[in-house]
């Protein structure tokens, strides 16, 4: 014979239920037979037996956890067994040493996490390869030359091969990035150089005093404020920073030469013109011109694979990956709640010297730039 339900143990529980839900309440109708056999602990293991129907309203509160979880592969595409297995590492959109959040954006940093992608595959014996995709109109000059130096000291420690593809633009310091890989693929159509320095600088002072704000800075230092929005530039400021300007642009040149030394010596490359893709391919910016299966099948042979290669991506548990084209969705607030502002009114956002080829409007304030 069973044991018959214990009717006040099943008052005590809801009782207790109802104080742990004082802040969050909670109404509750349960109807039909309850039975409970076995012992119940808060801190131990609960039994339970018999028919439970429950009919009513549960009001539930969900606390925001933003911590995000390790990345971990993805397989996009099943291999044939004699093929290597090619890890896609995707690049996208402006290169900045911030974390960049909007609507439905990851937030994530692109140079935290371009770091954290190559460490994954520097530990994983199972990947063979690397394609680098990248569809980016470049970024700031420390964050393009951290994810550059990067990718180097990755090549230095794991000698597989690296083969970048240029999507829609590959330019600026995205250009860079691509320069470090064994061979750079581009599509015909694919916009390539950018190569050059800009930063943005405005001057408010006249929309300022339309609405009858005057700045008043205390400052020490003659040239603390130099391209602040809030007054104009002096001469001496402008010459200070095109200086600066001019010396990231030599360092910018070096890199490029050094990591692609069949690049003549032609300056109009370092103009920051871009070109099409068979252009960069006669000024010798790329290797060939295709497509991300080209480049998939070049880092494929380059590792020695006979067959289909298995495609791999690392991803978050709430990124998804089902294809080798998935994007990682990363874009700036202003941008996907305003895209009309004004750029350079957001103070908090510090200028920052770009390789990037002809940034937006809306992103060269969101940025900073």
């Amino acid at each position: 014979m069973g044991r018959r339900p214990n009717h006040w143990f099943t008052v005590l529980l809801l009782s207790l239920l109802a104080v742990g839900c004082r802040h969050n309440p909670m109404r509750v109708l349960m109807q039909g037979t309850m039975g409970m056999s076995g012992d119940m602990a808060m801190n131990g293991s609960m039994n339970m037996t018999g028919d439970l129907g429950m009919d009513g309203t549960i009001v539930t509160s969900l606390k925001t956890d933003n911590r995000a979880s390790r990345l971990s592969r993805v397989v996009v595409r099943q291999g044939e067994a004699a093929g290597s297995t090619i890890a896609i590492v995707d690049v996208d959109g402006l290169l900045l040493n911030r974390n960049m959040g909007g609507l439905g954006s990851m937030g994530e940093n692109p140079v935290a996490l371009f770091r954290e992608k190559l460490a994954a595959i520097e530990t994983d014996p199972s990947i063979d390869g690397v394609v680098l995709r990248i569809n980016s109109p470049g970024g700031g000059v420390t964050a393009s030359d951290i994810m550059t130096r990067d990718l180097h000291d990755f090549q230095m420690r794991r000698e597989i091969p690296v083969v970048a593809c240029l999507m829609d633009v590959g330019a600026g310091g995205g250009y860079l990035l691509a320069s470090t890989a064994n061979r750079i693929i581009a599509h015909p159509t694919t916009l390539v150089g950018g190569l050059g320095v800009i930063l943005n600088s405005y001057n408010l002072q006249e929309t300022m005093a339309q609405f009858n704000v005057i700045a008043r800075p205390i400052k020490a230092g003659n040239k603390i404020d130099a391209a602040s929005p809030i007054r104009p530039l002096e001469p001496d400021e402008f010459e200070m920073l095109e200086s600066l300007a001019n010396r990231f642009h030599r360092r910018l040149q070096q890199q490029v030469r050094q990591a692609r030394p069949q690049v003549p010596p032609a300056d109009s490359l370092f103009d920051g013109r871009v070109v099409a893709g068979d252009e960069a391919l006669a000024a010798g910016l790329v290797d060939r011109l295709g497509y991300l299966n080209d480049a998939i099948a070049e880092a494929s042979n380059l590792a020695g694979g006979k067959a289909q290669a298995t495609l791999v991506m690392l991803r978050r548990d709430n990124d998804r990956a089902h294809t080798p084209l998935d994007v990682t969705p990363n874009l700036p607030l202003q941008s996907a709640l305003l895209p009309l502002n004004v750029p350079g009114l957001e103070r908090s956002q510090l200028p920052t010297f770009l390789y990037c080829w002809q940034p937006e409007t809306s992103l060269a304030a969101v940025s900073g730039g």
